[in-house]
């Protein structure tokens, strides 16, 4: 059908090539914007109706989304354990076990005090030979080893204080990470199921009714923003040389009294129509192209699939 309209419209350019008028035909066409939803679900809402006008941010459907919601939680759960996890080890042991390892390292220090003053008074009477030999080595031994206690106790306090290891925190962190961009990616899913308008546009056609199951990908609702109407015509071989992106042309409405004035926008480089014929100097004459032009801003809109003639200038 496509292909006989072009022929038709070719036709009908050639037949316009040899009048007084110097009007060509064309017809006006949408270029559509079909809103869809990257996954597939249960149409719940269908918010607009065919011939609507909205502005851009306005919903237009909304699907079932229970399994998305799902794994928002599951994901705000993940990350929520993540990040107490990340904190417990920045912060070390509890205060609980602080105060038993400083009541620990206090009694180690009470008892090197005293193995260091029997160590003293060991030393005073072996140098006055009152005691042997053996037992101020045995008071010795016992200092250091109450020394070598209370050092170690006031160690393992330090590492108790500062917390897990720099690794093992860094390990973590990444593991938050992770969890938040779960989060945002189960967010966007969740969020997809609500579509909106992405420009001001006329609602042209609602594609499913509220209850079917839409496929994923499948566009819901098609929009005609103002900006994306196209008058396309076709002119001979003879003129196609005379016009260019930027040049302006009049359109021709059945039943307006003011013409409509257009920006030419494509100029097609191949011929559209072609007859059976080898090319020469006479079958040239037959040969069309394919010409688009955009009606210029805050004028009366145009309705796809209305035939209009077309004057190659801006004179009305």
């Amino acid at each position: 059908m496509k292909r006989l309209l072009v022929c038709l419209l070719s036709c009908l350019a050639l037949a316009a090539c040899g009048r007084s008028d110097g009007l060509v035909q064309g017809y006006v066409e949408g270029e559509y914007v079909y809103v869809a939803a990257p996954t597939g679900g249960q149409l719940l809402e269908l918010a607009v109706s065919r011939g609507d006008s909205v502005a851009r941010g306005r919903k237009l459907f909304v699907l079932d989304a229970d399994l998305e919601r799902a794994a928002v939680d599951e994901a705000a759960q993940n990350l929520s354990q993540a990040e107490n996890r990340l904190a417990d080890l920045r912060k070390g042991k509890r205060p609980t076990e602080v105060a038993t390892i400083k009541a620990q390292l206090a009694e180690a220090q009470a008892a090197r005090k005293l193995a260091e003053s029997e160590h003293r008074r060991r030393v005073k009477l072996y140098e006055q030979r009152t005691i042997p030999h053996e037992e101020l080595e045995r008071a010795h031994t016992e200092f250091e080893q109450a020394r070598q206690r209370s050092e170690a106790i006031a160690q393992e306090l330090a590492t108790a204080l500062l917390g897990a290891r720099e690794d093992e925190i860094r390990a973590a962190e990444a593991e938050v990470q992770a969890a938040r961009a779960r989060l945002d990616q189960a967010r966007w899913n969740l969020d997809q199921k609500t579509q909106s308008a992405p420009m001001d546009a006329l609602v042209f056609d609602t594609l499913y009714r509220t209850g079917e199951w839409v496929p994923a990908g499948r566009p819901v609702a098609a929009l005609l923003p103002p900006g994306n109407i196209r008058v396309r015509f076709f002119v001979p071989e003879a003129l196609v040389g005379t016009l260019a992106p930027g040049q302006a042309v009049t359109i021709l409405v059945d039943g307006r009294d003011k013409p409509v004035a257009a920006t030419v926008t494509f100029v097609s480089p191949e011929a559209e129509y072609a007859p059976p014929v080898i090319y020469s100097s006479q079958s040239r004459a037959k040969l069309v192209f394919r010409v688009e032009a955009a009606p210029d801003p805050g004028q009366a809109p145009l309705n796809p699939g209305q035939p209009v003639d077309v004057r190659l200038g801006a004179g009305g």
